[in-house]
């Protein structure tokens, strides 16, 4: 019975011991405490903290910027006169626009009476030298313009690295880019620097440099200045990044245009044949070719076949042109 006793006071004192080892020894022995230290330690600072709530807001910065960038290509679909007569480069009204486009068609209209004497083909004439040929010639200006500011925007932005690497405020490296670029690039700053002065932010007047010249390197541009305005960081080493992706850009498009120089000259071989071909007819046997405007059928045929020919023209012209 005593062997008993001694059995079960020996369970209850093991008893005893493992519950005070378990909840009284880490108070005793300081493991609480610890236990607490080595959680402070892997909670984040608040620098931490600073720098992930900063790497957020760049984020949120950023895609506002590319929502920004969406809505304003889907506002490229439609875009008024004005702002295509501005991009083009030109300084005229759109009343002298419409002015101007009403000249060449009248005077279209009257050659084409002139020679023909058909009032039906002298309208079409005159329909397409009023409102094709003064908006294909915004449509060149506009590209050759866009050509021109594309071959000097990287260099520019060299300048302003180094003019920010040098300690200028970036308000006077854009000022120096205004004194010393050529045309389109010189205008187009000092539009900047005239908007700026008149109190708009420098970031917003760096962004809307996109609506007078529509290329996605000056939307880069604008990117990348509205950003660091609002939330910091090295702008020098942001343009420069942006001035290698401009000049990677730029031999890309170099590279397509070399691979696609063997298409465009087959597309204009097939679209100048016909006529050339024509021509020839016209000056060996004016006789047999000459019932096409002299006949009814004859200039109906001649409609349906310029046409075709418009047609098949502009499907080889986007089958050769590539957007990147």
């Amino acid at each position: 019975m005593s062997m008993q006793m001694l059995a079960l006071a020996f369970l209850a004192f093991t008893a005893i011991g493992g519950i005070a080892w378990v909840f009284v020894y880490p108070l005793l022995s300081g493991e609480k405490k610890a236990e607490a230290r080595r959680a402070s330690i892997a909670r984040p600072e608040p620098a931490a903290r600073q720098v992930d709530k900063n790497q957020r807001s760049r984020r949120e910065q950023v895609e506002g910027s590319l929502k920004d960038l969406d809505a304003r290509r889907q506002k490229e679909k439609s875009v008024p006169l004005g702002t295509r007569i501005t991009q083009a480069g030109l300084s005229w009204s759109v009343q002298k626009f419409w002015i101007i486009s009403g000249i060449l068609g009248a005077a279209a209209g009257f050659v084409a009476f002139t020679v023909g004497g058909e009032p039906f083909s002298s309208i079409g004439m005159a329909f397409g030298a009023g409102l094709g040929l003064p908006r294909w010639l915004l449509g060149h200006l506009k590209n050759k313009r866009e050509k021109a500011f594309l071959k000097a925007l990287p260099d520019a932005v060299d300048v302003i690295v180094r003019g920010i690497k040098a300690g200028l405020p970036l308000f006077e490296s854009i000022k120096v880019v205004a004194a010393d670029s050529p045309e389109p690039l010189k205008s187009e700053f000092l539009a900047i620097i005239e908007t700026q002065t008149i109190g708009m932010p420098l970031g917003e007047a760096c962004a809307r440099l996109y609506e007078r010249m529509p290329v996605p390197e000056a939307n880069f541009f604008g990117i990348v200045v509205a950003i660091q305005q609002k939330s910091g960081g090295n702008l020098s080493e942001a343009l420069g990044n942006l001035s290698k992706v401009l000049r990677d850009r730029k031999k890309m498009a170099e590279k397509i245009q070399a691979m696609s120089m063997e298409a465009k000259a087959s597309a204009g071989i097939i679209g100048s044949l016909p006529p050339i071909v024509m021509l020839l007819v016209w000056m060996t046997t004016p006789d047999y070719i000459a019932l096409l405007w002299t006949d009814r059928l004859g200039q109906f045929m001649l409609l349906c076949c310029v046409a075709w020919m418009t047609i098949g023209v502009l499907v080889m012209k986007k089958m050769i042109n590539f957007d990147f």
